[in-house]
This record gives C-alpha cells, sequence and structure tokens, in this order.
C-alpha cells in the first residue's frame, strides 16, 4: 500500500532529485520561465514557492536558509533584489504551469512551461485591460424635477424618441440579420420572409 506517499520521486535518487531541483529553481529565478515535463515542473512547483515566500523577508536568517537550499549566489541576488519585490503582494501562488500541446519527440513525455507569474508580461497587459473594461461608467437615469414647467414637455418627448430608436434599430438588425432568424414549429423560410415583407 501506498498511503501517504506524495513525493514524485522522478526516477532519481534522494540527492539527485534534490540537485536537480536546486539547479531548476535557480533557473526559474533567474530566466523567469522554463520548458519542461510536466511531473517536473509539480514537482519544481512544491520545491520553489516556499522559497519563494522566504524571499518575502529580507532578513540574514531567511537569506540563508535559501541559500542553503539553492546554493547558488547569483540566483540569491536576483531572487532578493528584484523577484520578491514584484510578489511581494500576492499570497503564494507564484508560479503558473502551462501545458504545451506537442509532446517530446524522443519519449512522448508531456512538455509544459512553468513561469513566474508576475513576469508574464502579456498575461498582465490582459489583466489590466480587462479590469479597465469592467471599470466603465453607466449613466443614470434623469432625474425628475418638479419645479420645471419643462420637465413634462420633455418626460412626453423622450418615450417617443426612443421608440423611434427602437424601430430603427430592429429595422437594422432586420436588414443584417434576415438568414438567421428563429422559425417557430412547422413555419418556412419562405413563410417568414413573407411575412417580414408585408
Amino acid at each position: 500500500m501506498r498511503h501517504g506517499k506524495k513525493i514524485n520521486h522522478l526516477g532519481r535518487t534522494t540527492s539527485h532529485r534534490n540537485a536537480m531541483l536546486s539547479n531548476m529553481a535557480s533557473s526559474l529565478i533567474m530566466h523567469k520561465r522554463l520548458t519542461t515535463t510536466v511531473a517536473k515542473a509539480k514537482a519544481l512547483r512544491k520545491f520553489v514557492e516556499p522559497l519563494l515566500t522566504k524571499s518575502k523577508s529580507d532578513t540574514t536568517h531567511s537569506r540563508r536558509t535559501v541559500f542553503a537550499t539553492l546554493q547558488n549566489k547569483e540566483s540569491i541576488k536576483e531572487l532578493y533584489d528584484s523577484v520578491a519585490g514584484k510578489i511581494a503582494t500576492r499570497p503564494g501562488g507564484y508560479t503558473r504551469i502551462i501545458k504545451l500541446s506537442d509532446n517530446r519527440l524522443g519519449d512522448n513525455a508531456e512538455v509544459c512551461i512553468i513561469e513566474l507569474v508576475d513576469y508574464n508580461e502579456t498575461l498582465l497587459e490582459a489583466k489590466t485591460a480587462g479590469e479597465a473594461k469592467a471599470t466603465t461608467r453607466r449613466s443614470r437615469g434623469k432625474k425628475k424635477s418638479g419645479g420645471d414647467a419643462t420637465a413634462p414637455v420633455a418626460a412626453a418627448e423622450a418615450p417617443a424618441t426612443e421608440a423611434t430608436a427602437a424601430v430603427v434599430s430592429e429595422e437594422a438588425a432586420a436588414a443584417t440579420d434576415s438568414s438567421t432568424e428563429t422559425l417557430k414549429e412547422g413555419e418556412t423560410r419562405d413563410e417568414k420572409s413573407e411575412e417580414a415583407a408585408s
């Protein structure tokens, strides 16, 4: 029985696996993106996210614990100088795994890209554009003022203009959408077009 065996050994000994994950984590921090297999990416995510969380507090102790894991001065410098500032407000979930459609040619392994979420500029731009669209202003209905003598006249004109605008928009929709009208049960397109013509 394999109860509680959560670690994917990746076909390696413990020392080999730790060295490989340490090197992959250093590469991810330096280059912000890696292409690897899905199994290695999932193992790397569990390995690197606690290190990224530790990097939020820039103390000597946290630097030493992260260095004990990574054993690479350049990646520690990059992690604490630029990466920690970008992920400071994010409460976890610092990496993203994007599966690629093609498998690897040699062994048909599933391949993916693992990246730091805050460094994918195209998705960040799309997200900010989506937020900008979501916050469009909508006009409120006009308030009726009781003291104005012109208010009843304006109120009487408003429904008439709205009705004519509705008729014009319906005609324009009918002109552009004539081939995609919904038919009722037992009705043919010819009958529908005759009704529209009359």
